[in-house]
């Protein structure tokens, strides 16, 4: 599984992610994990436009980093050549683009998969600034069977702090104050399952704990989206049952003048032995 973190605040926008990618056998029981897997990806070199990925790490025999990568070449200006893909750095929108990188993948899902595949499900979020625009946003998508599903806003124009998503056990307790298993607690203890939904959904708003203020500093945003990632990792490695969050945790920040920067990143070679000339 994995953990993906995004951290909406006045000045910016930060995603952060796990490297943890895990294989499992037919009976859906996991049978090795690595902790290498690349996750976030800036879409376009430099802009303020970024994308996260969680569940299905893999679209036939390429991963999401390997797909990703192929549509930044069709994103930008100087590399792309379809019309129907190509950004307009004048116009583009981050809703825009998260369409066009569900269409993308769904394309070479399909033509991997032309039935689907049962229990496939991968999202991919995608963070930024719009063309213009004052605060950043966030939008998902992804693929689930043989369907698409979004694009859809993570943040209300005036709603900011941290949306993460994947294997979410630890942070929905930590910071909604109720674990995954409280309605099916709730309707064994007697309550109909429709209320003990409800109750579910009631006791979350109400014990939900703030972590954020929308004017707190970038860098305080970075510790946070950090902090919440690292904590969902270390909830799996001490759980007893497969480490499915884990490895390196990398951060990027998005904001409007410096785009996408990133804080934390892991590289399989060395870069004093590759530098670009």
């Amino acid at each position: 599984m994995t953990i993906v973190v995004s951290v909406r605040v006045n000045d910016g926008l930060v995603m952060a992610a796990d490297s943890a990618t895990t294989f499992s056998d037919q009976a859906g029981s996991a049978v090795k994990v690595y902790n290498s897997a690349n996750k976030l990806f800036n879409l376009v070199k430099v802009w303020p436009i970024g994308a996260m990925t969680y569940g299905s790490g893999s679209i036939g025999a390429a991963s999401i980093e390997t797909l990703s990568k192929d549509l930044r070449v069709q994103l930008d200006p100087a590399t792309g050549r379809d019309p129907a893909i190509v950004l307009d750095p004048q116009t583009y929108t981050v809703r825009q683009v998260a369409e066009r990188a569900r269409d993308f993948l769904f394309t070479r899902y399909q033509a991997a998969s032309p039935d689907g595949v049962p229990g496939f499900h991968m999202g991919y979020r995608v963070c930024g600034y719009s063309a213009g625009a004052t605060l950043p946003e966030a939008w998902e998508v992804g693929i689930s069977g043989a369907e698409t599903f979004g694009p859809t806003s993570l943040y209300a124009d005036d709603a900011f702090g941290p949306r993460w998503a994947g294997e979410t056990e630890a942070l929905d307790r930590l910071v909604l104050g109720t674990g995954s298993r409280l309605a099916d607690a709730l309707h064994q203890g007697g309550l109909d399952e429709a209320n003990a939904t409800v109750i579910h959904h009631d006791l979350a708003t109400r014990l939900y704990v703030q972590l954020y203020l929308p004017a707190m500093p970038i860098q305080d945003a970075i510790d946070l989206a950090r902090f919440l990632a690292e904590t969902a990792a270390k909830f799996t490695l001490f759980s007893l049952r497969a480490a499915t969050v884990g490895g390196p945790i990398e951060v990027a920040a998005i904001t409007k003048h410096e785009g996408f920067k990133w804080i934390n990143r892991k590289h399989f070679f060395d870069q004093h032995f590759n530098v670009r000339t």
